[in-house]
């Protein structure tokens, strides 16, 4: 009788609830844009780090969500050649949420390694800012380095700090035991934006910046000059300054684990009246 209670009212709640886990994320995350010309790289990578939920539809497809948080930076003295002098760098701290469906090719239930691949959509903020020529940490948004905002520049739109981005990436599990699979994972993030970097399209005239910003703005737009035989001179209004025609997107390298909240063999180990583990 009791055999027959569990099976009909408590088996089903186990095996709903082992479809769910729990996904540590950690790595690094880097951003491919005006000031980092490589699309993957590790130069001038920055710590990341991640939670989230996990539930399996099938054996091989799973909703995952998940709260990351990320830094990018880049600064031109790494930057091509012909790019070193303009003297410009940022850094960006970003927090991401996603929704992301994956699909793992073999039961990794069964097997003890499947490659697998993942898409979605995910919302971030970010907010990029640089150092002065003092080591001050300054917020480049508010600055409008190249005119976002100012009625002299009707095209010059003011960016938002918060986007989407849609996630797309894959790698390969490892299932370590029956409730823990690591897995190593490249996720690119394509955006939406071109101001990550605070870096897009073309200098603005310096009088029209000082007298709307002030001048540090005018310190943070242009940088040339505090290098030893840098160019002195502010650029004409007009002058390229980014390139306005590839958005930014940035992305993540790492190590997820991932547990099974629920496992048959710790949760029943020793007794005899409950069905065997799922493998």
């Amino acid at each position: 009788m009791k055999s027959l209670f569990f099976s009909l009212f408590l088996v089903p709640g186990f095996l709903q609830a082992q479809r769910w886990h729990i996904n540590l994320t950690g790595g690094v995350s880097n951003y491919s844009g005006d000031l980092q010309a490589k699309n993957y790289t590790f130069d001038q990578s920055y710590f990341a780090y991640g939670a989230g939920v996990q539930y399996d539809l099938t054996p091989n497809l799973a909703l995952i969500s998940n709260i990351n948080i990320l830094k990018v930076g880049a600064s031109d003295q790494y930057n091509n050649p012909d790019l070193v002098f303009r003297n410009l760098s940022f850094q960006n701290n970003i927090t991401e949420w996603n929704l992301l469906a994956e699909y793992t090719f073999l039961d990794i239930t069964k097997k003890k390694f499947s490659p697998f691949v993942f898409a979605g959509i995910a919302i971030f903020h970010n907010n990029p800012f640089a150092y002065d020529t003092l080591g001050e940490k300054v917020y480049l948004k508010p600055l409008s380095t190249e005119g976002e905002g100012l009625p002299q520049y009707p095209g010059q739109k003011p960016y938002s700090q918060t986007q989407f981005s849609v996630p797309i990436g894959g790698g390969i599990k490892f299932r370590v035991s029956e409730s823990v699979v690591l897995a190593y994972e490249i996720g690119f993030r394509k955006t939406f934006t071109d101001y990550m970097d605070d870096v897009s399209s073309f200098y603005v005239d310096q009088t029209i910046l000082q007298n709307a910003k002030g001048p540090l703005a005018v310190e943070m737009a242009y940088r040339a000059n505090e290098l030893k035989g840098g160019d002195q001179t502010y650029p004409v209004s007009g002058t390229k300054r980014g390139n306005p025609n590839h958005n930014d997107f940035y992305y993540y390298t790492g190590i997820r684990v991932s547990i099974a909240l629920i496992n048959y063999k710790t949760y029943d180990r020793g007794r005899t009246d409950c069905p065997p583990a799922v493998q």
